[in-house]
């Protein structure tokens, strides 16, 4: 009699656990023969140790455990939550908020993802507002600062926000509150002068967000008037340490306008700005003048309010590292073609006992501007 092998592995999705069985296929003369180095004995073996070739056993399967029931071999694996905010529009750019989860696709690298949570909902924010305090910045600090706090007040009750400048370095003006006048006095210890080091502050400050925000959901709104001269870091390498950190969603205002502008500075820092929202799910805004600034806000405001929350667990271990690109699709019969607007990818985030991101790099810090030199 031909003897059959059965072995179970057990992958996790949302909701449990789902069992696939493979049977080794009949050799010549309907003789079943499993593969080599499993045990093919018909009585379950009491050693509790998975043989040498059983699945799991090979380099990359760390983050997973083997465990033996019913003379069956199971592979377990801790699914990896990953969360999108996504903003739905259609063909004129009008916010759609009437979808339900049926309408949303997700994939991962191109493979169909399960959908394992949907939120329509204005979830509080924890929001790091950084302003650009070099010193082209001097004239339109006032409407800046203006806009910083309407938007403040047009968000959930229930938001925290903190506020940074950066000029040479980043300095933390106010930490997390949610009262307008703490969030004021902050926005007066700004000083205008300096270089423009805002990649650093970017990274510093979703640092400062992974560390300190009581909610998921996170977002970084970025005022500038220029490009980067005075980080450490490249574009490339900070959009790489936020994905690392599984970071927020970053908007941007670039105030690229007036007389004395550079239009090759302006066009380059446009791109910047754009690829930092592309990357992100967030927007990049650029107004013709500074009254524009304060509806702009407004605008932030109400995106961030009417966002989808949907949650996947990934079926590729996190152990497996590497990057993954996230496409999220939706469709409704009501509409013609929507476009999702969503953050493309992310690194798995992994604690690696570093005290960094996953590159074992270190954060830049936001100093405390109580101790500005004078």
């Amino acid at each position: 009699m031909g003897l059959a092998l059965l072995l179970a592995l057990a992958v996790p999705l949302a909701g449990g656990l789902r069992v696939y069985a493979q049977q080794a296929p009949p050799a010549a003369g309907g003789v079943t023969i499993g593969p080599l180095l499993v045990d093919h004995d018909p009585v379950a073996s009491p050693d509790p140790d998975p043989p040498a070739g059983a699945p799991g056993a090979e380099a990359g399967m760390s983050a997973q455990q083997i465990a033996r029931e019913h003379g069956k071999y199971t592979l377990r694996e801790d699914a990896y939550e990953v969360r999108l905010n996504a903003a739905v529009l259609d063909g004129s750019g009008r916010s759609i908020q009437t979808l339900d989860k049926d309408a949303f696709r997700i994939y991962e690298d191109g493979v169909l993802q399960t959908i394992s949570s949907f939120r329509h909902e204005d979830l509080p924010v924890s929001l790091g507002i950084l302003i650009d305090s070099s010193g082209s910045m001097y004239d339109k600090r006032v409407a800046v600062e203006d806009a910083s706090l309407d938007l403040v007040k047009l968000s959930n009750p229930a938001d925290e926000a903190f506020v940074v400048d950066f000029s040479w370095e980043a300095f933390i003006d106010q930490d997390f509150t949610n009262d307008i006048e703490k969030l004021k006095q902050g926005l007066s210890y700004i000083k205008s002068s300096g270089g423009t080091a805002m990649y650093d502050a970017m990274v510093a400050s979703a640092d400062y967000l992974s560390k300190n925000a009581k909610h998921p959901k996170q977002v970084l709104l970025i005022i500038t008037d220029g490009e980067d001269n005075a980080s450490t870091a490249t574009l490339e390498q900070a959009i790489r340490r936020i994905q690392d950190m599984d970071g927020p969603v970053i908007y941007c205002v670039g105030l690229l306008f007036g007389d004395d502008v550079d239009k090759a500075e302006a066009r380059h820092a446009r791109r910047v700005l754009e690829t930092l929202a592309d990357q992100t799910g967030g927007v990049a805004y650029f107004p013709r003048s500074v009254k524009e600034v304060d509806s702009i806000a407004a605008q932030v405001a109400q995106d961030i309010r009417t966002q989808y929350t949907l949650t996947y667990h990934s079926t590729r271990s996190p152990a497996l590292g590497g990057y993954r690109q996230v496409h999220v699709e939706a469709k409704s019969r009501e509409f013609g073609r929507l476009t999702v607007r969503t953050r493309t990818g992310y690194f798995p985030h992994l604690n690696s006992g570093n005290g960094g991101s996953a590159a074992g790099q270190v954060s830049p810090a936001l100093n405390d501007a109580a101790r500005r030199p004078q």
